[in-house]
């Protein structure tokens, strides 16, 4: 099998689960460990990553660089790979508008770097059929990221078309997934002030099965990624606004998740603490 020498910045439990499907095929996955958690670092030994001395070290021995970082730090990550001096396929896989991507792409311009566009829907992979990378770019590029995840837990998806357009599909998909988490959630705020909160369950329950208005531990679930979504609300609203399309639901759902964000990486934290830092104003934890 051919070696390949593959850069991830920087691997939280999605990164990590995708630098581990890379791993599957053959390729060899750096890291950064510097300042990284216990939890990151225990993941990289888990899935086989190999750690870097730094920035410029990765660049150096990296022919594919992927960028799986909260969008607000995406610019910034590109920024640190283009002043390490890397020379490769840069691939940014994050939640971030088509706007903020050519941004991205300009922070390579004039440089030997060819960038690729990323967008991945779905959980941390695990299972083949759950989770894909959307891919969009020149075509060399993206066939050569394609065949890292190729038969692996990670389904490689290319989109005919420029950057931009993957990260675009992402986006409109999140617009619904995510932002269906706070609108479930308001509509609990709204019973519960009224005291019929069980009976809205009850009729969710009926009506509108599997949904995170129909169970409050599926409402639960946005809780410990609210601090991630909501920077991903923001850039929706950037390219709705790139389209002419209104903004307002996005931008309310980042206040939204806003509220929840002391509840980062927190497992234990309830649908019911959630609706009730809505009511309240608050996001302290109980």
């Amino acid at each position: 099998m051919e070696h390949r020498d593959v850069g991830i910045l920087h691997p939280g439990a999605m990164g990590a689960r995708v630098a581990a499907q890379a791993v599957t095929t053959g390729a060899a996955v750096w890291w950064l460990p510097q300042g990284r958690s216990a939890a990151s670092r225990e993941r990289a030994r888990a899935y086989g990553l190999r750690s870097a001395a730094g920035i410029r070290e990765l660049a150096a021995t990296c022919e594919v660089v992927l960028s799986v970082c909260p969008p607000a730090a995406a610019l910034d990550v590109a920024g640190q790979v283009a002043a390490a001096g890397f020379r490769g396929v840069y691939v940014d896989a994050n939640a971030v508008s088509p706007e903020r991507m050519a941004e991205i792409t300009g922070v390579f311009e004039g440089g030997a770097v060819t960038v690729v566009d990323g967008g991945i829907t779905g959980p941390p992979p695990r299972e083949p059929g759950r989770t894909r990378l959307y891919l969009s770019g020149d075509d060399t590029a993206v066939a050569r990221v394609w065949a890292l995840f190729d038969g692996t837990a990670l389904t490689p998806v290319a989109l005919a078309g420029p950057v931009g357009r993957a990260s675009a599909l992402k986006l409109s998909f999140a617009a619904y997934n995510k932002i269906s988490y706070a609108v479930a959630a308001h509509a609990c705020a709204l019973a519960d002030g009224h005291g019929v909160l069980d009976d809205l369950l009850e009729l969710a329950q009926l009506m509108l099965p599997g949904t995170p208005l129909a169970e409050l531990e599926h409402l639960a679930a946005a809780g410990p990624r609210a601090w991630r979504w909501g920077p991903e609300m923001s850039e929706i609203a950037q390219a709705c606004r790139g389209v002419g399309a209104p903004s307002g639901f996005a931008e309310a759902a980042a206040a939204t998740f806003g509220r929840w964000e002391a509840h980062k990486d927190d497992p234990a934290v309830t649908g019911q603490r959630l609706i009730a830092d809505l009511v309240q104003g608050s996001s302290s934890s109980t």
